[in-house]
């Protein structure tokens, strides 16, 4: 079995994210979406949220799994039998990082390779963190997330900022 992992915060998960799970989805026969748990971020939304999320915006594509983990994508990758770690490259600086990463990887781990994807031309510009900016202004976010997710957004970004 072709199995790969796609690693990431998504915090939130975007079009772009999608874009790449979808894609990728079909090179292989299992794709687990992993949400990393950053204990040195403060994100918008807790791991367990990011999962739910995604496990609703992926419930069509059927050899996507999705899971929480921490640590190192390449230990996750092995953990799961994954022969391959997929990678989302937006722009050049992208691949510069990406590809450092990968050689490291590939270091550490030897029968894990990664799938370098270009994201799709639509989503080029996009991240979780532009999003974020957007929302917390209360510009409309939802040419950059999926419909259920927007509501979401500003809520958590509502109820935060009624916090401080």
């Amino acid at each position: 079995m072709r199995r790969a992992v796609y690693p990431g915060s998504f915090d939130p998960v975007t079009f772009g994210h999608l874009d790449i799970i979808r894609r990728s989805a079909t090179l292989v026969d299992e794709l687990v979406v992993g949400v990393l748990n950053n204990s040195s971020k403060t994100p918008l939304f807790s791991v367990e949220e990011r999962v739910n999320i995604l496990l609703e915006a992926t419930k069509d594509i059927p050899n996507v799994r999705v899971e929480s983990f921490s640590g190192l994508s390449v230990d996750f990758a092995k953990n799961c039998g994954a022969r391959f770690i997929v990678r989302g490259l937006r722009a050049i600086t992208d691949f510069d990082y990406e590809l450092q990463l990968a050689q490291t990887n590939r270091i550490m781990n030897a029968e894990v390779d990664t799938l370098f994807l270009a994201t799709s031309l639509e989503y080029a510009y996009l991240s979780s963190s532009t999003v974020k900016e957007v929302a917390s202004y209360g510009g409309d976010v939802s040419k950059f997330v999926p419909p259920f997710v927007v509501d979401k957004i500003y809520n958590k970004i509502w109820s935060k900022k009624n916090q401080k």
